[in-house]
């Protein structure tokens, strides 16, 4: 089940901008400024992200439930263990919104590098990072 965007919506941008596997695009029909958006269903994640940033709580959960706006710095992070993460790369290529990279090394030779949150203000807190790494060495945390 995927989220829905509503009559409440006024065609902001902010949840299509927002969407990290660009589930979200403007409502086919007449070429209005401010069209209503919708969500393909087939795309959609539910990772919540534009339910998150909708202004309008012109969106509403997989359950059914209308989603109210939340602070961008009240999104989890994710958190990453550097003694488990094996620098595969995978949750990196998959961040489309670029907030996570590999640690630089230490020292010429230096194979002890992991995944890192390098640009936390990018975060959307999608949690696709977590559900695709194949050790679980990424969890998501409440901003502290």
């Amino acid at each position: 089940m995927a989220y829905n965007i509503n009559e409440n919506c006024t065609g902001c941008t902010a949840c299509a901008k927002l969407c990290p596997v660009f589930a979200i695009t403007r409502k086919e029909g007449p070429g209005e400024k401010n069209t209503r958006y919708i969500i393909n269903e087939k795309r959609c994640v539910d990772c919540g992200v534009c339910g998150r940033i909708c202004q309008k709580e012109a969106i509403s959960d997989s359950a059914g439930k209308i989603c109210v706006p939340v602070k961008r710095a009240q999104w989890q992070k994710p958190a990453i263990d550097a003694a488990v993460c094996s620098a595969c790369s995978i949750c990196v290529n998959d961040c489309t919104s670029g907030a996570l990279a590999i640690s630089p090394p230490e020292f010429r030779g230096d194979i002890n590098v992991f995944a890192q949150l390098s640009n936390p203000q990018k975060c959307t807190g999608c949690a696709i990072c977590r559900s695709h790494c194949p050790i679980s060495a990424i969890v998501m945390k409440d901003a502290s």
